[in-house]
């Protein structure tokens, strides 16, 4: 996968949860706090025994909105993967990931129904043992959008970050879409389920004011630091699946959702890189059942 898919969508994340399009929030500072909880059961590996994970993420931070609706905001999240390989041929090919990142979304009115968005982040990916500042990665995410009608908004964007073990930046085309097809259907890239963790498309059903039904999928590619012990000492790690979900959530008042959902973890791989770049191992898994729950409160 040429694009790092997964840095992309959570910075459209910090874009769209902070200035949503049907709900604007009032003038001033605004805290939030949101995070995940996600189970990946066991899949067999294509080298030779199984690989199961457990996720968890939070974020919090605050948006400040001014009354001509320009915007401006920190979040700061933290997040751990641990990974768990079974019968695994050979040594395992690393342990726990952190995964740390720092955001600044700002957003910019432009006339009256266009905004233009500019998200820089810092992000720390890297192997419980590894050092924070090897893991470290940054870029911006930036676009514009227009206000359709009151029912769509849709715009033009661009990303472009470093990879780890790459010397140049990543730059990839985008589009944003927030549009509410029929009174209960809403299609989306930066709502939904998924968005904790990098949405690719939400489709949604408002079953009533405070419960909905959504399915989403997405394209994910998460690369990290590894320590200095394991089979690539010093080496990248690297990720990628396709995760498929049905979700439920919940909000009984603007401020607060909940969600569960179920799903799986589609055309996974796990690749490893030594500390040259050359690439030593690469296996695929099969389809991972995921289960989780996820929340969002603003203040």
């Amino acid at each position: 996968m040429v694009m790092n898919f997964r840095a992309f969508w959570i910075v459209l994340l910090s874009v769209f949860a902070a200035h949503p399009g049907h709900a604007q929030p009032r003038p001033g500072w605004t805290p939030i706090v949101d995070g995940l909880v996600l189970y990946q059961d066991e899949a067999d590996l294509s080298g030779g025994g199984q690989v199961s994970a457990t996720r968890s993420f939070i974020r919090a931070g605050g948006l400040y909105r001014a009354e001509n609706g320009a915007s401006a905001g920190v979040l700061i999240s933290y997040g751990q993967v641990d990974y768990d390989f079974e019968g695994a041929v050979g040594v395992q090919p690393w342990g726990d990931v952190r995964d740390i990142r720092v955001s600044a979304p700002l957003r910019f009115p432009v006339g009256e129904r266009a905004s233009l968005f500019v998200s820089p982040q810092v992000r720390w990916n890297h192997e419980k043992g590894a050092s924070a500042s090897d893991g470290r990665t940054w870029g911006m995410f930036a676009g514009m959008a227009w206000q359709v009608n009151d029912r769509l908004r849709i715009g033009p964007a661009f990303g472009a970050f470093s990879e780890l073990g790459d010397s140049g930046a990543k730059v990839f085309p985008a589009l944003l879409i927030d549009w509410q097809m029929a009174d209960r259907w809403s299609l989306s890239t930066g709502g939904g389920l998924g968005a904790t963790q990098g949405p690719g498309l939400t489709l949604s059903y408002a079953v009533s004011d405070a419960l909905s039904l959504s399915f989403g999928a997405r394209s994910e590619n998460v690369r990290f630091r590894l320590d200095g012990t394991g089979p690539a000492p010093g080496g990248v790690g690297e990720e990628k699946s396709i995760p498929v979900v049905l979700s439920l959530d919940y909000a009984p008042n603007p401020g607060t959702r909940l969600t569960v959902f179920a799903g799986a973890e589609l055309d996974g791989e796990l690749v490893l890189e030594n500390a040259a770049g050359a690439e030593i191992s690469r296996q695929s898994y099969g389809a991972a059942p995921v289960a989780g729950f996820a929340f969002r409160v603003r203040f």
